[in-house]
């Protein structure tokens, strides 16, 4: 049986999506993923990524976002 830990949830401002992020801990294992699952009306899409896979992802993500501040912050 595996163990669920929220992580966080929010709402996607512009789309409406709901999404939230859990730790999930497989006891047969012991292999920890992040599950990442975003609810769009009554629509699930869910993805269990590895850590490698959620450092890439978060990187990338923010090195976008940060571009996307300065641009707007005229910088």
């Amino acid at each position: 049986m595996a163990q669920i830990i929220e992580l966080d949830k929010f709402k996607i401002p512009l789309g409406g999506q709901d999404v939230d992020l859990q730790q999930i801990d497989h006891a047969e294992g012991g292999m920890s993923l992040m599950r990442i699952r975003i609810r769009e009306a009554k629509r699930f899409t869910i993805f269990d990524v590895d850590p490698v896979t959620a450092k890439k992802w978060g990187e990338t993500m923010i090195k976008w976002a940060e571009t996307q501040m300065a641009k707007s912050n005229g910088s």
